[in-house]
């Protein structure tokens, strides 16, 4: 898998994204700790909502960002997002009221919505062979996993010495440092940009997702990622202050939990990769997730309204092994579904349609949680999951294979497409699909 380094720009973006997601993870824990000195108890109500406000932000401007920036410009606003970031880190210590809270996260994931898509856009084009891709999808699964373990790990014996507030300044760094580390990367040359309105290539993207079957497999199985992924990061401070009595170290553990068990898959899955078809791991993963959460959601109702702590860390570890296993594939089922002026605008629309089931996940977990209990949010996210595995099974093809056979009766006999693919007597004939504008719809 460490070959993937032995490309110079490879190297240094993965570490741009290392540094910057540990100072996310830091933030992440000190934004937990945060609510908790704010809200007490209903901690949970105002990390759901401070998480949908991220989500609302990351639908609404992520399909936009890819469209808008010109390929030749995406460094220049990485760099730019960065900086962003790095400043609204800086001033989240000092916020003495939930509303400032709201507000700056609001900023902070502004930027976020813009940066992620374009970082994600270079790396197929850096990496042109699919075993190279495949293994930078787990590596840079890997580097999320940091924010979930290492992250909280330093957190905890960081916490030995300072308060929470100063864990900002962490995050506030890693951006800068991962702004320098993108300003000396190499960026692949700039391509034409796609014809059309920056609207028009922003819908793009969505047309090619939800008209594509795996894709509509895929965001059924972001729904079940959301599920437990929410469970996790809104409602682990509660369940550990609150129910279990712990302290800010325990929360940093418990979350590092759901990372070790991430990244356990995450390392495992290139070679996996190479035997097993996507489909055939994420749904055994989606099938891991859901019967993890009914074990959490039982376990909880015959515990009257608690978890051990061995017992929270073991189903958080599982969840976390689940978790890899949803999203780490997603990457290649995107590289595969579209021609590669138009991955761009499909990562943007992954990354929107995604957050969709976030939106959906976060207030279920935080808003329920608080006003209905935690058993009531578990038993929410556990069909929330159920619903995503049943749209999963629905939508993405058993059979999914490359090329289709189909027909295009309205297309003259002297139109190139024929002289590239060829076809029968009658017009039928077979090749890879991708939406396009010879192609509006999935054949069959």
């Amino acid at each position: 898998m460490l070959e993937v380094f032995r490309h110079r720009t490879f190297r240094r973006l993965f570490a741009a994204q290392v540094i910057a997601l540990v100072g996310t993870g830091l933030a992440t824990v000190a934004l937990a700790l945060l609510a908790y000195d704010l809200a007490g108890a209903h901690a949970g109500e105002v990390l759901g909502t401070a998480l949908a406000i991220k989500m609302v932000v990351y639908v609404v401007l992520a399909p936009v960002s890819g469209a808008l920036v010109p390929p030749h410009m995406r460094k220049k606003v990485l760099i730019a997002l960065d900086l962003v970031r790095a400043g609204v880190a800086l001033a989240l210590p000092f916020v003495t009221e939930i509303w400032q809270v709201y507000l700056l996260i609001a900023l902070l994931q502004s930027a976020s919505a813009g940066f992620t898509p374009l970082f994600q856009s270079v790396i197929p084009e850096i990496l042109p062979e699919e075993r190279d891709y495949t293994r930078a999808l787990s590596l840079s699964r890997l580097a999320y996993d940091l924010e979930s373990l290492l992250s909280p790990m330093l957190a905890a014996a960081l916490l030995t010495i300072i308060n929470f507030h100063s864990l900002f300044m962490g995050t506030s760094v890693g951006f800068v440092l991962s702004a320098l580390l993108v300003m000396g990367a190499a960026f692949p040359m700039a391509k034409a940009v796609a014809a059309g309105r920056p609207f028009d290539r922003a819908i793009r993207g969505m047309r090619i997702y939800l008209r594509t079957p795996r894709l509509r497999g895929l965001l059924a199985v972001n729904l079940i990622a959301a599920a437990g992924g929410a469970l996790v990061f809104v409602n682990t401070v509660v369940i550990v202050r609150s129910v279990l009595g712990g302290g800010d170290r325990e929360v940093a553990w418990a979350l590092a939990a759901f990372g070790a068990g991430s990244m356990l898959i995450a390392l495992t899955l290139p070679k996996l990769l190479d035997h097993w078809p996507d489909r055939r791991v994420m749904l055994t993963a989606a099938g891991v997730m859901v019967s993890a959460l009914v074990a959490g959601s039982v376990a909880w109702q015959m515990q009257a309204g608690t978890l051990p702590f061995p017992v929270l860390l073991t189903l958080w570890v599982v969840m976390g092994m689940a978790y890899a296993g949803l999203v780490t594939p997603g990457g290649r089922l995107l590289r595969r579904s579209a021609k590669p002026e138009d991955l761009p605008f499909l990562f943007a629309a992954q990354f929107s349609l995604s957050h969709v089931c976030w939106l959906l996940a976060y207030p279920l977990a935080g808003w329920m949680g608080s006003r209905l209990g935690l058993g009531m949010a578990m038993i929410a996210l556990t069909v929330l999951a159920i619903v995503g595995l049943i749209a999963m099974l629905a939508t993405w093809p058993t059979h999914d294979v490359a090329e289709l056979e189909h027909r295009h009766d309205d297309l003259p006999a002297s139109h190139p497409h024929w002289q590239e693919h060829g076809g029968h007597a009658d017009g039928a004939h077979a090749h890879v699909i991708y939406i396009d504008q010879l192609h509006r719809r999935w054949p069959g």
